[in-house]
């Protein structure tokens, strides 16, 4: 392990930019890497919180993410969510690098939804409404003007300072924007309702735990996307939605055991199993094609996500 390089979030940020993320996990798709085949992450209860490991090999390589969530951190000045990525040979299994998980999760979470929308979304697609204002809310914006020629903003969030912030970041780079609150209260407000009704694109970046609107205020032809949760009893989006939607997941084995968005709808009698479409190679290889309904795209997050984008990393740098 000794002189083992280390890349920080500034250094791989900078060997693989936004567009080049969506691309080599869409050529990693193609190329025949099976989601499915991905091991279930373990989670792990420690005294001080969780730890979440996360394995995956394909092709030349195999690496491991390890995430450390401590809810007592914000109280002592620290990160809550913190992480490191280990990536391996394929073959011998040597450490060939180390680098910022965090970074490595902010950078992939947004890469996959654009990859998602490239293949779901109206061609058109201009308006879109992020729920959320923390870095996978920017991360989806500029992650999503790579696939499409969005122009304008809604930032949807109880943190009306934070959502001002990340609007002006958005105006810097040429945007419209503008904010919305969505109070931890019963009903949705009526510029929420109306902003939700007129969007092409709906990214949902939020820790919420109950849906976030109406799922009858989503028109057909709008692209939902929805990455906060990976716990089976949390959602962002109603079964109202799930049910009218062409629903696509990452993997089918991770949605069902992890996503609650599809699990809590299934568990109502709302849909069955058999209402998910496919997963992402099949929407990218065009085994799934959009109804005429909304598209949603719901992501847990999975290794083997890391892993592609990790390797590009690190090929970058060597």
């Amino acid at each position: 392990m000794s002189g083992l390089p280390y890349l920080d979030a500034a250094t791989l940020e900078r060997l693989v930019p936004m567009g080049r993320a969506v691309k080599v996990l869409e050529e990693a798709l193609r190329a025949g890497l099976d989601p499915e085949a991905t091991p279930q992450r373990p989670i792990v209860d420690l005294p001080a919180g969780q730890l979440l490991l996360m394995p995956a090999a394909a092709g030349r390589y195999a690496g491991v993410k390890a995430v450390s969530i401590a809810p007592g951190n914000p109280a002592r000045g620290l990160p809550r969510i913190q992480g490191t990525y280990l990536l391996l040979d394929g073959d011998t299994l040597a450490p060939l690098a180390a680098m910022d998980g965090i970074a490595l999760t902010s950078l992939r979470t947004p890469a996959v939804s654009a990859l998602a929308v490239r293949h779901l979304a109206e061609p058109d697609a201009r308006r879109l409404v992020v729920f959320g204002s923390g870095p996978q809310a920017w991360g989806h914006v500029t992650a999503l003007r790579e696939v499409r020629p969005i122009e304008d903003v809604t930032i949807v969030a109880r943190d009306l300072t934070r959502a001002r912030a990340l609007a002006a970041r958005c105006r810097d780079v040429g945007l419209t924007a503008r904010t919305l609150t969505n109070p931890a209260t019963s009903g949705t407000p009526a510029g929420v309702a109306r902003a939700v009704r007129e969007a092409d694109l709906v990214a949902c970046c939020t820790t919420a735990r109950e849906p976030l609107f109406p799922g009858k205020l989503a028109r057909d032809g709008v692209t939902v996307v929805a990455v906060g949760s990976h716990e089976p009893g949390a959602r962002e989006l109603d079964g109202d939605l799930i049910a009218r939607a062409t629903v696509v997941v990452e993997a089918r084995a991770a949605a069902l055991e992890e996503a609650g968005d599809v699990i809590v709808p299934i568990r109502q009698g709302t849909i069955t199993s058999g209402h998910l479409a496919g997963n992402l190679a099949d929407l990218v290889t065009g085994k799934v094609v959009a109804g005429p309904g909304p598209r949603v795209f719901k992501s847990t997050g999975m290794a083997w996500e890391d892993l592609v984008v990790a390797a590009a990393a690190y090929e970058a740098w060597s």
